[in-house]
């Protein structure tokens, strides 16, 4: 009866029962919405396109308009009379000729001949200015410049797509793993508390040695300790796909038994990899990098060129005392339209240190490309691998805990008659239940093995995790 309990709860581990919880397309929709990652990397990609428009403004018309107001405050000051006649309400003037032609006044005066306090001056002038860029070579390469700019955020958007969708896989599996070797774990420990049990009671009544009853304990206590390590582990495990979905993880449907184990297709890793250097969109947002990379050297170069700028200014003032003893003054409207020729001649060696700092970084952007191209590459090959490895392990593992059952039986039943030991029996629960965790891991690897080369291809969609939701149950 104890071995038909073992093997019941082993084979329940291993064994994805019917679960009317929550799935991978549940996950994946509240990441979707939830997952800071992902929202970082659209925040950037909308900042970032915000250059676009930007750069392109410099090229057209500017026009800009002011208004200003200023007020200067006048004193008193003594003025010789001689010549121009005294009194109280005389003015000092002076002209072409006496009673003829135009005259400049001050005053009224005062008998001492101080000139009569007008207050202050208020001046008020009205400018408008539209300007167009004619030519300026550095403006057509920062626009350039700026698109490969936003065309390499999309492509790092794109990335991180295909990354939320392996993230939020990876954490999927990972609880679901987590939850069978916890199933395993407590098992396990059943099975030698109840070998426990039967050796101290075997002790007891003198029908097996004292040396059982310490072994057993020893595989119990150990037993307890995984499964308490397997129990924080699916639990922090669970906070980890918390933090993506941004929602608390309650029950997760199960992979199913019968997994497809197919070879990747095209079953060849030369296509894989020419896939993964035409559509990797990290390795796509390197090349963009590279391409504003060479736009900038563009433009500090063209630090040495001139610029042509046209513009229309009309600007219109007037002026006026507080105090006023004549018509406020006012200049009439003047409209300036020109051209203006800029020549940069020398800088300081500015420019040409510009244009050496811009190299250095277009050199530090191509390299970056070629590591990221070989990183793909090496990821590529390595996933193709892994995904035909994991076929052959998927099939070794589960060949192993067929294996570990009938081991167990037989171990069982020769103690029984005295051909096998105590701790052959403890041995083969400890063998079976090591196949049954091996089983499980390399079932949920080989799903998300292919998940990963389809990453790194470039090719990962939602129709990936559609599929991979159709495996649960």
């Amino acid at each position: 009866m104890r071995l038909k309990l073992l093997t019941l709860a082993l084979a329940l581990a291993a064994v994805s029962l019917p679960s009317h919880g929550e799935d991978l397309l549940d996950a994946y929709r509240d990441a979707r919405a939830n997952d800071p990652v992902l929202a970082q990397a659209d925040a950037t990609r909308l900042a970032t396109g915000e250059g676009v428009p930007q750069a392109r403004a410099l090229l057209l018309p500017q026009i800009n308009a002011s208004l200003s107001l200023s007020q200067t405050n006048n004193g008193q000051s003594a003025l010789d009379q001689s010549g121009f006649g005294t009194g109280t309400d005389n003015f000092l003037c002076s002209g072409i000729a006496a009673g003829t032609g135009n005259y400049d006044c001050v005053g009224p005066l005062t008998s001492s001949g101080v000139q009569g306090d007008t207050g202050h001056v208020r001046t008020r002038s009205i400018n408008g200015t539209l300007s167009q860029t004619i030519f300026d070579f550095s403006k057509y390469a920062n626009l350039k410049a700026a698109h490969s700019a936003a065309d390499a955020q999309d492509a790092t958007y794109q990335a991180a797509l295909q990354g939320l969708l392996v993230r939020v896989t990876a954490a999927y599996f990972t609880v679901l793993n987590d939850e069978d070797q916890l199933t395993f774990a407590k098992a396990n420990e059943d099975a030698f508390k109840r070998q426990y049990d039967q050796a101290d009671q075997q002790y007891k009544v003198g029908l097996s040695a004292i040396t059982n009853v310490y072994q057993a304990k020893a595989f119990y206590e150990n037993a307890r300790t995984q499964t308490i390590a397997a129990q924080n582990t699916l639990d922090n495990d669970k906070e980890a796909l918390r933090v993506i979905t941004g929602k608390p993880i309650g029950e997760l449907k199960k992979l199913r038994d019968d997994l497809p184990l197919q070879p990747p297709a095209p079953n060849d890793p030369d296509d894989w990899v020419k896939q993964a250097v035409q559509n990797n969109p990290t390795l796509q947002a390197q090349k963009d990098n590279v391409a504003a990379a060479e736009h900038n050297i563009t433009v500090a170069r063209s630090g040495h060129l001139p610029t042509i700028t046209a513009s229309v200014n009309y600007g219109k003032s007037s002026s006026w005392y507080q105090n006023p003893i004549g018509d406020p003054s006012s200049r009439p409207a003047s409209t300036t339209i020109g051209l203006t020729l800029n020549v940069p001649i020398f800088s300081g060696g500015a420019t040409q240190s510009r244009v050496r700092q811009s190299i250095y970084q277009r050199d530090a952007a191509t390299d970056a490309m070629e590591l990221q191209r070989r990183q793909v590459v090496q990821n590529t090959l390595n996933f193709y691998r892994s995904v035909l490895a994991g076929i052959s392990q998927v099939e070794s593992s589960k060949a192993s805990v067929e294996s570990g059952q009938k081991a167990l039986e037989a171990t069982r039943a020769g103690f029984e008659v005295g051909t096998q030991t105590f701790t052959d029996v403890l041995l083969a629960i400890q063998t079976l239940t090591q196949s049954e965790s091996t089983y499980s891991q390399a079932r949920h690897q080989f799903i998300l093995n292919k998940l990963l080369l389809q990453q790194a291809a470039g090719t990962a969609d939602f129709k990936d995790i559609q599929g991979i939701n159709a495996l649960l149950q």
